[in-house]
């Protein structure tokens, strides 16, 4: 007999006696649980674990995180946990359960009291609710320490329940709990966290340290809803003037602010609307820029870093400050010579959508305003006819970024650079079915080229031959566009401050 022939036989061998070890110690701990009186067990665990049944529990915690959460943490973190739970979900009921079909234990050994009403009819192994569970705080987690803290020792007695009531053994447990875990990384690989993407660090803005506020100037925009935020910022900035003015009065605040001087720095609390004007002031003086997030979106606070007034107020009492771009339309609004966008400049679709949404959210709530606005405009309008850079060609939508956006998985969001010199540029074509057309220009994301779509990233280009009213959008604001703009960039004209992360 040859070497190989007598070799399978021991390694078959070795295999059986370390399964019967496996079984045996499952067995064991699943009888020990059984066995052992746990104070409170009875009544908790069996309703606990029912309450997890289809994720419901854990459907039910996203919601009241999204619902008492304070900023996008929270809802980043309760959407991170339900997307991994989801993907667990799918890998052990279509792939893991149809693979190792066990038995479910025989329930002999538990107390009446502890079993469920109603008994599972799926294979054992692993244990679904352990993959749910684990996946769920992993995700959460991964995304807020503090959530992560409060629905880990949930996830925990979750599984342990699947034990305690008789449906699974340890092993299912264990083995569930590690498949949810590798599911929530995986969910993390696709689509990183906030603490993984580099942050707008460079160039480093020497600017003056302010603990407690001293020599800080906020104006506070009423209409972005943040009282709350003022009070915050008063707190915890005891030293700085803070100043609460409605929309209108925004921009004359904030130049009389900047032309009083006896202040060391500017803050704005608002959206990007208020930021916008507050960055165009703040530039024009040469001070620094303290933003403070209190609008709906707050995407150039989110890109900076900053998720809550206590990171703005860090930045403060250290002196931590980047400058950033400025992106720039000529001419400006309302006479004059410039323009500025922190964020995004559009014409075509979107500024009308922006339009008719602002008219109709009062009466009928953003989100909804959102839907039925895109909807009448995609249905009634004609593209945009323009010259581009020297062509003359019809556009449902024109874009530009101040600096590159990046992907965030599926969908851009993000810019890792906000001093990168560029415009990123993106022209949705003219052609029937607008909406299709939009939707595939957003998938398509930064390609350079398609049937529908193109993208480019320069530094200046022009725009002409635009009819008289056409609309056009920058920052969330929108104003009539002239005949002629022409687009381009203030280099790291603005120094903001940002945390150290």
């Amino acid at each position: 007999m040859s070497d190989a022939y007598a070799v399978q036989p021991a390694a078959d061998s070795v295999r059986a006696r370390v399964a019967a070890t496996l079984s045996e110690w499952d067995r064991d701990v699943f009888y020990r649980v059984a066995a052992r009186h746990w104070p409170g067990g009875d009544r908790v665990l069996p309703r606990l674990s029912r309450s997890a049944n289809h994720g419901l529990l854990w459907f039910g915690t996203a919601a009241g995180m999204v619902l008492l959460g304070r900023g996008t943490r929270s809802r980043r973190a309760a959407v991170r946990g339900a997307a991994s739970l989801a993907l667990a979900s799918a890998a052990v009921n279509t792939v893991a359960k149809r693979s190792v079909r066990r038995n479910r234990p025989v329930l002999d050994s538990v107390p009446l009291m502890r079993q469920l009403k109603r008994q599972p009819i799926t294979t054992s192994f692993p244990s679904g609710h352990s993959a749910s569970a684990a996946a769920f705080a992993t995700g959460v987690l991964l995304e807020s320490k503090g959530w992560g803290a409060a629905v880990a020792p949930v996830a925990a007695a979750v599984a342990l329940s699947r034990v305690y009531t008789g449906v699974h053994y340890p092993s299912d447990v264990l083995v569930g709990a590690a498949l949810g875990v590798g599911c929530a990384f995986a969910v993390r690989g696709m689509v990183p966290t906030r603490d993984q993407l580099p942050a707008p660090g460079r160039p480093h803005a020497d600017v003056p340290a302010l603990p407690g506020g001293d020599g800080l100037v906020v104006v506070a925009n009423r209409a972005s809803g943040s009282s709350e935020a003022a009070a915050l910022v008063r707190d915890a900035l005891p030293l700085a003037r803070v100043m609460e003015v409605e929309p209108d009065e925004v921009a004359e605040t904030l130049e009389k602010a900047a032309g009083d001087g006896g202040f060391r720095a500017l803050g704005v609390l608002g959206g990007d609307g208020t930021v916008n004007r507050a960055a165009a002031v703040a530039a024009k003086h040469a001070v620094p820029l303290a933003v403070f997030p209190g609008g709906t979106l707050n995407h150039f606070a989110y890109d900076l870093g900053i998720e809550s007034v206590h990171d703005t107020c860090r930045a403060l009492a250290a002196g931590d400050a980047v400058r950033v771009d400025l992106g720039r339309f000529s001419p400006g609004p309302d006479g004059a010579e410039h323009g500025y966008f922190l964020n995004t400049f559009s014409l075509g679709v979107y500024p009308e959508l922006v339009r008719r949404r602002e008219r109709w959210s009062p009466r009928i709530g953003g989100w909804s305003a959102g839907v039925l606005a895109a909807l009448r405009v995609l249905r009634g309008r004609h593209p945009l006819e323009a010259e581009v850079g020297g062509e003359h060609r019809p556009l449902w939508m024109l874009f530009a970024g101040n600096c590159v956006y990046r992907r965030m998985g599926p969908t851009p969001g993000r810019r890792y650079d906000l001093a990168d010199g560029l415009l990123d540029v993106r022209v949705v074509h003219g052609g029937r079915l607008p909406g299709l057309r939009l939707t595939a220009a957003a998938l398509a994301g930064p390609l350079s080229k398609s049937p529908v779509h193109a993208a480019e990233k320069l530094r200046r280009f022009t725009i002409s031959g635009l009819a008289p009213g056409t609309p056009l959008a920058y920052d969330g604001e929108v104003t009539e566009a002239p005949a002629e703009l022409l687009l381009d960039k203030e280099d790291e004209a603005l120094a903001v401050y940002r945390p150290q992360l």
